[in-house]
């Protein structure tokens, strides 16, 4: 093995502060304010505040769950690990190879909307600039996450501590702004069910909107893969899995319940994310020059995001390639930085890959989303599997600790929460607000099923020959008296 294989993560390196904006940008607030929540306002109409304080209390079950999980198993396995701990190796395994697959695929969908949005400015301000030369601004994207990630944990968590807190402000200003121009517009009724959209009236066209807006509250998981570099990982984790998801929901609620009292309550079925009836739009239209710093806000959020889901993926893909069952490569560290750096390398690969090859095959749009679509649907389905892996935990390992209403009524709200945003996400017509996806949007599923169903038989590959690598998807290292090198894993086992 190389020298440069060391003995783990960079421990103690990082504290609350940057963790928990590690959840926050992987939730890229403003990015979803501008651009993902708008979308339940076609159904939600003016409740659309309403409805995004649903979808917050029913992502606080989810994360109450994942909070429990990373203070009792502090790994960069995060839901790998839970899922093996919870319910068995084999479903960590799975877990681990879908959510290291879907993580990868992150930076690229926020590099095309990166390209895609500054491109679309740029023209719309001046018309010689091409519409279509989105890419210079993606491919400048993925180089600042890779140096920012080849620099450690250390460099890359405050690079993301800094682009979150500007994103957070801009949009917390403006909403400000926005609710003292409102005047005597301010009004509760936005948190009642008498604004809905015409054809979907009352508490379903509520109901419509938060299943839409719950999909912006993906990503406050992001901190626990970063256990292992974090001071005192067991009260961190739970901390910034929780304060994130919490924090960003009430972000979340003050800045929607804002545009929609100054835009109007009854014509906000009308908003979206582009166009006069947007966030741009109104900037732009009200408010002079402060459209460019909504716009730096979302260009930010886009890196910022794509930024935290690199720590998460190479980070996933360390832990499961310490244990070998993925190539042990991915386990290499700069002896330096002690930056996953190989798993560094292939993630930027993969995003130019991506972004290169389905943006210009499609077009950015398209193509982000196709991947929007992949990547919500796993990490849905993710959320699903460790609400129930927690019951499992505390039911099977650790009942002296079990609590009914935290290890086991949450759990299962969980999953009722985020069982209607995993049909809408894969497009199942199971509600008459569900859009059948069309081509290529649907070769979403397709991709998904090729992907588990090499992971599966990969999983039977390991489970004839190697059987003690699925057992080790539990294995929690900070336990150990003194981490062990993959090298020494490697000489331990044979």
């Amino acid at each position: 093995m190389s020298g440069d294989e060391v003995a783990g993560l960079r421990r103690d390196a990082i504290g609350l502060r940057e963790v928990l904006f590690q959840s926050i940008t992987a939730m890229a607030p403003a990015a979803a304010v501008a651009a993902s929540i708008p979308s339940g306002a076609a159904f939600a109409g003016g409740s659309l505040p309403l409805a995004v304080l649903i979808a917050l209390v029913a992502c606080l079950f989810t994360a109450s769950c994942v909070a429990e999980m990373a203070r009792e198993l502090p790994a960069a396995g995060s839901v790998s690990t839970y899922a093996a701990q919870g319910l068995h190796p084999t479903v960590g395994f799975l877990v681990g190879w879908g959510y290291v697959f879907v993580e990868a695929l992150v930076p690229p969908l926020l590099l095309l909307q990166l390209g895609f949005t500054t491109a679309g400015t740029l023209h719309q301000e001046w018309s010689s600039y091409p519409a279509d030369l989105w890419w210079p601004w993606a491919l400048a994207g993925a180089a600042i996450i890779a140096t920012a990630g080849y620099f450690g944990v250390r460099a890359s968590a405050r690079f993301g501590t800094v682009l979150g807190i500007f994103e957070v402000l801009v949009l917390l200003v403006f909403a400000v702004w926005l609710i003292a121009k409102a005047g005597g517009d301010n009004t509760l009724t936005v948190f009642g069910t008498s604004h809905t959209a015409d054809g979907y009236e009352g508490i379903s066209g509520v109901f419509a909107g938060s299943v839409y807006t719950v999909l912006a509250f993906a990503g406050f998981e992001a901190a626990a893969p970063l256990a292992e570099e974090t001071r005192n990982p067991r009260r961190t984790m739970h901390r910034a899995v929780l304060g994130a998801a919490l924090g960003i929901g009430l972000f979340y609620v003050v800045t929607t319940y804002a545009m929609t009292v100054y835009f109007g309550p009854d014509r906000f079925a009308k908003f979206g994310a582009s166009g006069a009836a947007s966030w741009e739009g109104v900037a732009r239209a009200s408010f002079g020059l402060f459209w460019v710093l909504v716009f730096l806000a979302v260009v930010n959020s886009t890196i910022a995001n794509a930024n935290a889901c690199a720590n998460v993926s190479t980070r996933t893909a360390f832990a499961l390639a310490r244990i070998r069952v993925l190539p042990r490569y991915f386990a290499v560290l700069h002896p330096k930085y002690r930056s996953p750096v190989t798993g560094i390398v292939v993630q930027t690969v993969v995003a130019v890959g991506a972004v290169l090859g389905l943006g210009l095959g499609y077009d950015p749009v398209t193509a982000f989303l196709l991947l929007a679509t992949v990547i919500v649907t796993v990490v849905i389905g993710v959320y699903i599997v460790v609400n129930v892996a927690c019951a499992g935990y505390f039911l099977r390992r650790r009942r002296e600790l079990f609590r009914p209403l935290r290890h086991l009524l949450l759990p299962l709200l969980g999953i009722v929460a985020f069982v209607p945003a995993l049909l809408t996400a894969a497009g199942l017509p199971v509600f008459d607000f569900v859009t059948e996806l069309t081509a290529p949007v649907s070769y979403a599923g397709p991709i998904v099923g090729v992907w588990l169903a090499a992971g599966v038989v990969v999983l039977l590959v390991l489970m004839r020959r190697h059987p003690e690598r699925i057992a080790e998807t539990a294995r929690v290292h900070l336990d150990d008296p003194s981490p062990a090198s993959p090298s020494q894993n490697g000489a331990a086992q044979a």
